[in-house]
């Protein structure tokens, strides 16, 4: 991919690249992408997901299996749940969260979108989701995705990073800086 030279330098990067032609190729880019956010989703709630994809303990065979069991319930797409596959045979399940992240730049650079990371200290709803994707819209000129991830330590407001520009607005990051201006 000519946009994707970062993204292919890593492991994850590799992963996510070959998941992202196969689903292109396949036509199934949609599907792909909504059943990797219910992953990332799945991830972010479930501590029993979570401790399957990040288990050094957990054999191949059996985390092979209760991700495909895993994969039903959340019904997700035969691509993606052949991919989980995959990535509990070679015990690359910990890389999930960076998988997805850059499947995600992958598809909005597809899509002609720039991608915005955003940290917040607590889970954003829709219409706050919405609202900061027309607020980096009208600040960049043109669309926005999104990736949405919670850092409590953050306390309250917002670390957004888009390429190498990062916009940081989050009580920790004033805190410290107070403490810092204080100390002399």
């Amino acid at each position: 991919m000519e946009n994707s030279g970062g993204i292919q330098a890593s492991l994850s990067g590799r992963y996510a690249t070959a998941l992202f032609e196969l689903a292109r190729d396949s036509k199934a880019l949609p599907k792909v992408e909504a059943s990797l956010a219910t992953v990332q989703q799945a991830l972010d709630e479930s501590a029993d997901f979570k401790a399957l994809t990040t288990s050094p303990l957990i054999a191949r065979g059996p985390a092979a299996k209760a991700v495909a069991a895993t994969a039903g319930v959340l019904k997700l797409d035969a691509t993606t749940t052949n991919f989980l596959g995959v990535l509990a045979q070679n015990r690359r399940l910990s890389q999930l969260p960076a998988i997805i992240r850059a499947f995600r730049q992958l598809a909005a650079q597809h899509r002609g979108e720039t991608t915005a990371e955003v940290v917040s200290a607590h889970p954003l709803d829709a219409e706050q989701v919405d609202a900061l994707k027309a607020q980096l819209r009208t600040r960049l000129g043109r669309d926005v995705t999104v990736d949405l991830s919670v850092d409590r330590s953050l306390l309250g407001g917002l670390v957004v990073k888009i390429g190498s520009q990062m916009i940081d607005s989050s009580i920790k990051t004033r805190l410290n800086s107070l403490a810092h201006a204080m100390k002399g």
